[in-house]
C-alpha cells in the first residue's frame, strides 16, 4: 500500500474517491466474470475428462485389434486393405463466445459412407474389422476432445489474466486510492485547523486593540 504523489486539495479528493469508486465497481464485476468463467471451465474440465476416458478406451482397443491382425497377416496385407478410406468428414471450424472469450466450434458434417470393410474378408483376420470400425465410431469423438481441450486452455488463459486484474485492484489500486484520500483528508483537516487557529488569533488581537 502506498499514497500516490498528488497536491492534497479538495478538488483532488474528489478526483480520487470518483476513481476509487470506478476501481471498485471495476473490482466487482471482474470477480464475478472470474466465478462464473471458472465455473464454466470447470464444467468443460469434466466434460474433457469424460471425453478423454471414452476415447482412450476406444482407441486403446482399436489398437489392439489393429496388432493382432498385425501380426495374423503381412504388413503388404494390411497396408494394401486400409489404404482406400472408407469415411469421409467435413469440417467447419467457427467462433463461439463464452465470457469474452473467443474458442473454436467445430461442426463436423459426415459424408456418405462408402463400404465399411474396402477389402476382402478371406485376405484379412476379423481383428481389423474391429479395428476399422472402433477408429470410424472414434473419430467424430477425437475431433470433440480436441476442441474441448483447446476451449480449457483458453478459459484458463483468461481465468489467470483476470485474476491478475482483479489482485491488481484489490491488492493496489484502490488501497493506495484509499490511502491517498485518508492522506489528503488529514492534511485539509490540519489546514482547516490552522486557519481556525490563525482567524482566533486575528480576532484577539482585534479585540486587545
Amino acid at each position: 500500500m502506498a499514497r500516490l504523489n498528488v497536491n492534497p486539495t479538495r478538488m483532488e479528493m474528489r478526483t480520487l474517491k470518483a476513481r476509487l469508486k470506478t476501481a471498485v465497481r471495476g473490482h466487482k464485476l471482474l470477480k464475478d466474470k472470474s466465478d462464473e468463467t471458472v465455473r464454466r471451465f470447470m464444467e468443460f474440465v469434466r466434460l474433457n475428462r469424460k471425453l478423454r476416458k471414452e476415447t482412450e478406451t476406444e482407441v486403446t482397443a482399436a489398437l489392439k485389434s489393429f496388432l493382432t491382425a498385425s501380426a495374423a497377416n503381412s504388413p503388404e496385407i494390411i497396408a494394401e486393405a486400409v489404404s482406400v478410406p472408407v469415411r469421409s468428414v467435413k469440417l467447419t471450424s467457427e467462433i463461439s463466445n463464452i465470457m469474452s472469450v473467443r474458442v473454436p466450434k467445430i461442426t463436423v458434417e459426415e459424408g456418405e459412407e462408402k463400404e465399411m470393410y474396402p477389402y476382402s474378408f478371406a485376405t484379412v483376420t476379423s481383428d481389423l474389422d474391429v479395428s476399422v470400425k472402433k477408429l470410424g465410431e472414434v473419430l467424430v469423438k477425437l475431433i470433440r476432445l480436441a476442441e474441448v481441450e483447446k476451449t480449457c486452455d483458453m478459459l484458463a488463459d483468461e481465468i489467470e489474466k483476470t485474476r491478475r486484474r482483479v489482485n491488481a485492484l484489490e491488492y493496489v489500486l484502490i488501497p493506495d486510492y484509499e490511502e491517498t484520500i485518508k492522506y489528503i483528508s488529514m492534511k485539509l483537516d490540519e489546514n482547516e485547523r490552522a486557519n481556525t487557529i490563525r482567524l482566533m488569533k486575528v480576532k484577539s488581537m482585534l479585540e486587545k486593540g
